[in-house]
């Protein structure tokens, strides 16, 4: 269990952070954390990671897949092979590191408690009625409304 839930954050953290530095890796590990405590999420970060609408496949009614750019983190269902690059180890090494950190607790929360996040190119309408919480990167990151 601890295995698969330190993959699943440095999955993430490597995804969607991979271009900032640590302290970026760790407030998106933090957000899925902090959705991990929370009840409105689920209770574990593969389950929060994964979390989003599913369609059959069209081979096999048994076997489903995430709706494309319809899951609460983009990299996990935006159609992209999820293999890490070659000549990125070191980069997964670190993410992993500080999903390790995270999911043990040993690291402060550099996003202030927050449960939501976008990249600071984007405008998702559900922002304007979030508090920003914390600039991290090139992320912003949000707790309840305002």
């Amino acid at each position: 269990m601890i295995e698969a839930a330190v993959m699943c954050l440095a999955m993430n953290a490597y995804w969607e952070a991979r271009n900032q530095d640590i302290s970026g890796m760790i407030a998106v590990s933090q957000v899925v954390m902090n959705r991990v405590e929370s009840e409105y999420y689920p209770d574990d970060p593969c389950s929060v990671i994964t979390q989003g609408p599913e369609k059959p496949s069209w081979k096999d009614p048994n076997i489903y897949y995430p709706v494309r750019h319809k899951c609460q983190f983009s990299w996990y269902c935006d159609g992209k092979s999820d293999e890490i690059p070659e000549g990125d180890e070191e980069i997964f090494e670190e993410a992993r590191m500080v999903a390790v950190g995270v999911y043990l607790g040993k690291v402060n929360d550099n996003t202030d408690g927050s449960l939501w996040y976008h990249a600071d190119y984007v405008r998702p309408e559900w922002s304007e009625v979030k508090e920003v919480r914390a600039v991290i990167g090139n992320h912003i990151f949000y707790g309840w409304e305002k």
